[in-house]
């Protein structure tokens, strides 16, 4: 049963939508509420998502990129806060949301509770130990400055640089508050250490990062983490000259030198010249008078040493006394060496006269010719052996040699490969066979004797030899000469 609707006026979804936002933006078009910021997300877009809330209630919040630009230091989460803005509704969602035109926080406590709770969770991964801290140089070439160009701090560091020692300053421009002011500064700290040493740009020896006084919330940027990270990651040596004396930010405990002013960091990052000078002529007074004083020692202790010495001339008498003995005994002993020479040589030159040497001559030819007249008749006789034994050896080599036995009648036959025939026994009628006389070689066939079996072949296939005879001890036989006797 349907129930009479009287006349409710029918909204569709959209319009129901519109007329709640419409009501909520009247409603509550400028508000300012106190809480503390829950989640927060930074969307690719710059747009920043964040909750506020109390230990009751949560409210989605939304600061657009030109608003989140503006404030003055990064919205994070369990940050006590007041934001100033107009609550709306987003109808995709069902859902309303405060649209920040403002944010601040909720009085000096809430950061100090930040930077304290942040300061122990870095001091925990080690960013603040002394031992990384590394030395500052002593007269660096070129100096590396990260702060406002538009500021008094660089006007107070090349002034006071030009005053103590001039160095080669290179000026990194940077925001020093704000939003964007982190990464710019933790940007000009690394872009400062990936200069190339021996580049255009002259590398930095030791980097100043400054920045005049301000509140807790003007300091701020230098107390984010990627600045800190920046500063602890730096290679080049680093000093951190941020507020007053009396401030104390986040990067001072990862610096490698904290200066109470950015005057003082200049101070800290080179000499005074004139003092220098000053020590340098001290020290080179110093040096001169204690070589003074070293000379005249040593004069003094040589003057003893020498008084000690004995006398030059009473060193050298007794050498002296001896040369003197010696050099009176030099010329006797040279005139009698001489004469005793002289003396040889007339001995041996009355043995070198034209009659001593032809006597001597004939002397070895007749003790030649002598012994040639008992060699020549020995030698004569050996060669009659010689030919002697010469002649029985081819003697004795004709008479054993195959031509003289075929010389004496008998024949050396073979077949028709060439091979000796030792036996009649061996050969086939009609068998071709060649004999060798001593005036030459004949053709002939056998005839009679074994016969030759059916089909042989015209060529006499080769027949096993017999077992040779054992020969008679004492007389070889001539190879390839057959059995002749």
């Amino acid at each position: 049963m349907n129930t009479p609707t009287g006349n409710i006026h029918e909204f569709t979804v959209s319009e129901l939508a519109g007329s709640l936002k419409r009501t909520v933006e009247d409603a509550f078009g400028h508000v300012r509420v106190r809480g503390e910021l829950g989640r927060v997300v930074v969307a690719k877009s710059g747009h920043v998502y964040f909750d506020v809330k109390d230990d009751k209630a949560v409210i989605a919040s939304i600061a657009w990129k030109g608003t989140a630009q503006r404030f003055r230091f990064r919205p994070e989460e369990g940050l006590e806060v007041v934001i100033e803005g107009r609550l709306s509704t987003y109808p995709g969602r069902s859902q309303y949301q405060l649209i920040v035109e403002s944010m601040e926080p909720a009085g000096a406590g809430a950061l100090m509770a930040l930077l304290e709770e942040r300061k122990k969770k870095l001091a925990a991964e080690g960013l603040f130990d002394t031992g990384r801290k590394r030395l500052i140089p002593f007269l660096p070439t070129t100096i590396g400055v990260v702060t406002s160009p538009t500021g008094a701090v660089i006007r107070d560091i090349l002034h006071r640089l030009q005053d103590r020692f001039p160095r080669h300053v290179l000026l990194w421009p940077v925001l020093v508050q704000g939003d964007a002011a982190a990464a710019q500064i933790a940007d000009a700290i690394r872009g400062f250490n990936a200069l190339p040493v021996g580049g255009v740009v002259p590398r930095p020896d030791v980097l100043i990062v400054a920045r005049g006084g301000g509140s807790i919330e003007d300091l701020w940027a230098f107390n984010e983490e990627v600045v800190v990270r920046a500063a602890a990651e730096s290679e080049i040596p680093l000093i951190s000259a941020v507020g007053h004396e009396t401030d104390t930010t986040l990067i001072d405990f990862a610096s490698d030198r904290r200066a109470p002013t950015p005057t003082g960091a200049a101070e800290m990052a080179v000499p005074v010249r004139a003092e220098l000078k000053a020590d340098i002529h001290q020290l080179g007074g110093r040096l001169v008078a204690a070589l003074s004083r070293h000379i005249e020692r040593r004069r003094t202790e040589l003057r003893s040493a020498a008084r000690a010495m004995p006398r030059p001339a009473a060193l050298m008498a007794l050498k002296r006394q001896r040369f003197d003995m010696v050099a009176d005994k030099l010329d006797p002993a040279l005139l009698n060496h001489a004469a005793e020479k002289r003396g040889r040589l007339l001995v041996l030159a009355a043995g070198l006269k034209p009659a001593a040497l032809s006597r001597d001559l004939r002397q070895k030819r007749d003790l030649l010719a002598e012994r040639s007249a008992r060699l020549m008749p020995a030698a004569d006789r050996v060669r009659r052996d010689r030919k002697r034994d010469l002649a029985n050896w081819a003697a004795r080599l004709e008479a054993l040699s195959h031509q003289s036995v075929l010389k004496r009648g008998f024949v050396l036959v073979r077949d028709r490969a060439g091979k000796l025939v030792r036996s009649g026994a061996s050969l086939i009628e009609g068998a071709g066979v060649d004999l060798v006389f001593a005036d030459g070689d004949r053709a002939a066939r056998i005839e009679g004797g074994r016969k030759a079996p059916k089909r042989a072949p015209e060529t006499p296939q080769p027949v096993r030899k017999a077992k040779p005879k054992a020969k008679p001890r004492g007389k070889p036989e001539a190879d390839g000469q057959g059995k002749l006797f």
